[in-house]
């Protein structure tokens, strides 16, 4: 039995995949223990996991307000004053100490997200422990050298002292690893094939669901069929790091193929107020139970979102604005199973929406390219390479 640590960033996209591959360690008999943050307890703990709180509740809610200023970073030195100003060099502290602390030797694999827990490789060279990325999303990947080429420019210095406090040489190019195997890339083989491939030393797992499957209940409000039509549903998922117009231009592209827009979002001053009397908002819904509900989805292009909406056939359009929206609505639009814009392309939204809701053969469409999928094979694809390692095979490397 391994013991498996897991170190992850983000919001429900960047965390429910990792619950998921929790779920099925521990199913395959593994312990596995999850540092994340703090409102995400309950779902690690639902998945069979030891939680550790990276944060308060409280804490995490500013982490969320402050992470938009991430679309803006443009140098080195903006990404280093933005881990000065939200506290993560002292995060990353706390990481590693507790990282050392949990460690079993002999027994234990490091996991980090890609890119954000660079904790992971730190730790691991200070226990000799194996370690292993995760990516959520092929442009993890695709940018992972601009990544390391700021991170090593903009927070090499106090990394370097981080490393020296945990006994390690002050090595600025220990950031490299960003760009090194072995990597867990958890999306389906045919998604990766439908643009820049990820590389060879990358595993390509499949999507490992880590939402509710079940249909359950809806609240009446949402099921009132009073109107006579079905909405379309809108969303930008659980983070804040939107396009400022991003839910205007999407309700209003509703309203213009006449249509009621239900609005999923736990941010209601992210939307217009008033509210067009077209619109509903809800701060959350289970989207399993709520899409099959619906006659298309507007949404934001989270890999998560999109790959929920094609397991219910639910026609989407994407509106598209930085970090890897834009690569992952080119690779749903190249197969046919999206309608998409970048923010230039947002005034005729209404356009792409007439199309989707007029594409009767989009849920075939889906579930064609779905039907070779299957979440419990890319479970166990992420588990053989970490059962490689724990075993001192070479089981990182894929066979693509």
């Amino acid at each position: 039995m391994g013991h498996i640590i897991i170190v992850t960033h983000g919001t429900a996209g960047d965390i429910l995949q990792l619950c998921g591959l929790a779920s099925g360690l521990r199913e395959r008999g593994h312990e596995v223990v999850m540092l994340t943050h703090g409102p995400y307890a309950d779902r690690v703990r639902q998945a069979g996991a030891q939680f550790v709180a990276l944060d308060t509740e409280s804490e995490y809610a500013r982490h969320v307000a402050e992470t938009p200023q991430l679309l803006s970073v443009r140098s080195p030195a903006s990404l280093a004053a933005f881990y000065e100003h939200t506290g993560l060099f002292d995060q990353l502290r706390f990481e590693v100490r507790t990282l050392l602390a949990l460690h079993r030797p002999g027994q234990t694999v490091l996991v980090g997200r890609h890119g954000s827990a660079l904790s992971v490789p730190i730790a691991a060279a200070v226990l000799g422990a194996p370690a292993v990325w995760v990516a959520l999303y092929p442009s993890q990947l695709l940018t992972a050298p601009v990544a390391a080429y700021f991170a090593a420019r903009g927070l090499g210095s106090e990394l370097s002292r981080i490393r020296d406090e945990f006994g390690l040489p002050a090595d600025q190019g220990m950031l490299p690893t960003l760009t090194t195997n072995p990597t867990l890339a958890l999306w389906p083989a045919w998604f990766d094939a439908a643009g820049t491939s990820a590389p060879p030393e990358a595993r390509v797992t499949g999507f490992i669901p880590g939402d509710d499957e079940s249909p359950g209940a809806l609240p009446p409000a949402v099921t009132d069929p009073s109107c006579g039509v079905r909405p379309v549903l809108v969303t930008g998922g659980t983070g804040r790091m939107l396009h400022a117009d991003f839910y205007s231009a999407a309700i209003r592209a509703v309203a213009r193929v006449g249509r009621p827009a239900l609005v999923v979002t736990p941010y209601r001053d992210l939307l217009p107020d008033p509210l067009p009397a077209h619109a509903r908002w809800v701060p959350s819904l289970p989207f399993a139970a709520v899409l099959p509900t619906v006659d298309a989805i507007v949404h934001h292009g989270g890999i998560g979102t999109a790959m929920r909406a094609l397991r219910t056939g639910t026609p989407q359009v994407i509106l598209a604005h930085g970090l890897d929206r834009p690569d992952n609505a080119a690779r749903l639009a190249h197969l046919g199973l999206a309608e998409w814009s970048t923010p230039d392309g947002w005034h005729v939204a209404s356009k792409m929406l007439g199309r989707a809701l007029a594409d009767t053969g989009y849920p075939a469409r889906a579930a064609n390219q779905l039907r070779d999928d299957d979440p419990k094979h890319a479970v166990s694809a992420a588990a053989e390479v970490l059962e490689g390692l724990l075993a001192g095979t070479s089981g990182a490397r894929a066979a693509r």
